[in-house]
């Protein structure tokens, strides 16, 4: 396979975002638009990635890694200007180029594999296209093209002819070309237009009239090149990358009650015979395995769920948070940064942080974990089989020993040994009649006060 750099253009304004970030870093299912994209382009292997910046070029330069560059492109004069502004960062680089926007984060690692291996097919285009055949081709610029692909013409749709507009074959601006043919061909691209800006589209033109053929390759799928523009446009790529990853749950054997109000991460990973309840929301870094079962209103970031565990409903895991083998946290349980060992339980109203539970330990209603003095965090510890009594408070560091049972509404600031019963409770204090004698004390004052 040939060398290719990844050329992504993200120097515009974004100003129909209205936000002061950068209009590419918006997330889209936890992720910068930016992120999927550059992720598409890794898996397949990029010797080169040159992001083109202009506005917000502080953000994007903290937002790319250590083997991503950048470049400015300022005066911002049109795409074929922007690519231009990369030509140093790859003047030593003689394999292909992929041009892609990072406001188009969807395009799929096969279709830019197309692109570059159409590069190199028999007849050897100067430049392939991505083009696309949306429901409705609306005003999108026209790719005239015959059946195989080679092109005749590139036109905007407002200098089209009828004929022309009726073409279904539009341009959504990927392009790629050899290294040495791209930049030839920007140098012979001129302004003369209504904005007074340098197009990428016109070197297809520049190089038909040379003679040489350009070609076209068709994405499968017209939602990998939706733009986005807008705070409307974000929130529709976001419904359309979690119906995608919904069906693709499902499709792996997951169960998902109402799918319509689950929503992912770009990382989820969910296993086989998982069965996910309605209104479940999943952040970043989240792991179930098989025969998990999510329960309805459950929010997890960050967290590992064992095999048969089950979260919620109402449940929050939150980083760090693992589940093991058939462990269960129910309803108004917060997990952070703490593991329950196999078939452990946390049943409602529960905090546990910075905590090790064992295997088959039963944590009761009100339990919290008291792991911040303000300054640091502590760890608590609770034996295999222990039982935690109702609303307890365990002030880490403090560890409870294996089958110890912590009487309910207990303090717990020491170690607990193994087997040890632990209360810590003020002494009840019994006075017979009081009660009788307080409610009727009252009531006559109350009675005089109506006088």
């Amino acid at each position: 396979m040939t060398d290719f750099a990844a050329i992504i253009l993200a120097a515009g304004k974004g100003t129909r975002m209205k936000s002061d970030l950068h209009k590419v870093l918006h997330p889209i299912a936890g992720r910068p638009m930016l992120h999927h994209l550059i992720a598409s382009v890794d898996a397949l292997g990029p010797k080169r990635k040159v992001v083109v910046v202009g506005a917000g070029r502080e953000q994007l330069e903290a937002a790319v890694g250590e083997d991503t560059r950048t470049c400015l492109q300022e005066p911002q004069l049109g795409t074929g200007h922007a690519v231009q502004q990369a030509e140093d960062e790859l003047r030593d680089f003689s394999g292909d180029v992929l041009v892609l926007y990072g406001d188009v984060p969807f395009v799929r690692g096969e279709t830019m594999q197309a692109m570059l291996d159409r590069l190199h097919a028999e007849d050897a285009p100067k430049v392939v296209v991505l083009g696309f055949e949306p429901e409705d081709a609306l005003a999108y610029g026209r790719v005239i093209a015959d059946d195989a692909g080679r092109i005749a013409k590139m036109v905007e749709f407002k200098d089209a002819s009828e004929e022309e507009r009726a073409c279904t074959l539009c341009n959504s601006g990927l392009m790629a070309a050899r290294a040495s043919d791209m930049f030839d061909l920007l140098r012979r691209v001129d302004n003369d237009n209504a904005q007074g800006e340098y197009y990428l589209p016109d070197i297809v033109n520049i190089a038909i009239a040379d003679g040489e053929t350009c070609a076209a390759v068709t994405a499968s799928d017209p939602g990998e090149v939706v733009g986005i523009n807008s705070r409307a446009e974000l929130a529709r790529a976001e419904a359309q990358w979690q119906d995608l990853k919904r069906e693709e749950a499902m499709a792996g054997g997951a169960t998902l009650r109402a799918p319509e109000t689950v929503f992912f991460s770009y990382d989820t990973q969910v296993g086989r015979d998982v069965t996910i309840d309605p209104n479940v929301v999943f952040g970043p870094g989240v792991s179930i395995a098989d025969g998990a079962h999510i329960k309805a209103f459950s929010h997890l970031e960050g967290a590992t769920v064992g095999e048969g565990a089950q979260v919620g409903p109402y449940a929050r895991l939150r980083p760090g948070a693992v589940l093991e083998k058939g462990a269960f946290v129910g309803n108004f349980v917060e997990v952070k940064k703490a593991t329950l060992g196999e078939g452990a339980k946390a049943s409602h109203l529960t905090y546990l942080g910075d905590t090790e539970v064992g295997a088959g330990a039963n944590i009761g209603a009100g339990t919290i974990t008291c792991n911040y003095d303000g300054y640091f965090k502590y760890r608590t510890v609770i034996g295999e089989r222990a039982f935690i009594g109702s609303n307890s408070a365990l002030v880490a560091p403090v560890n409870i020993g294996a089958d110890a049972i912590v009487a309910a509404g207990s303090t717990v600031t020491r170690d607990v040994a193994s087997g040890e019963l632990r209360m810590e409770r003020a002494e009840q204090s019994i006075k017979p009649g009081w009660a009788d004698r307080f409610h009727d004390t009252m009531k006559k004052k109350k009675a005089a006060e109506k006088k």
